[in-house]
């Protein structure tokens, strides 16, 4: 998979997950793809002071990035 492939199809797994959030206030947006393993990733609206982010972040946002693109090894929020 090339790194495009792999920018696109992280973005397609956004996509699926991007109505969750928003239905809670919130949104997410990539931020960037380090090595084409690391995703960054920002939360975004009501999901930064979420205190279940990062169960949120684990759970459904790696867990659907990976459905994507399996070579992900980790995603990670970056706090602006």
């Amino acid at each position: 998979m090339t790194t495009e492939e792999i920018k696109l199809n992280v973005e397609k797994a956004l996509d699926e997950i991007r109505p969750f959030l928003e239905s809670d206030g919130g949104n997410i947006s990539l931020v960037s793809i380090e090595d084409d393993r690391l995703v960054k990733v920002q939360l975004e609206g009501a999901c930064v002071g979420c205190t279940v982010n990062q169960m949120t972040l684990k759970s459904g946002v790696e867990m659907t990035i990976k459905k994507y693109v399996p070579q992900i090894e980790k995603v990670v929020n970056i706090e602006r």
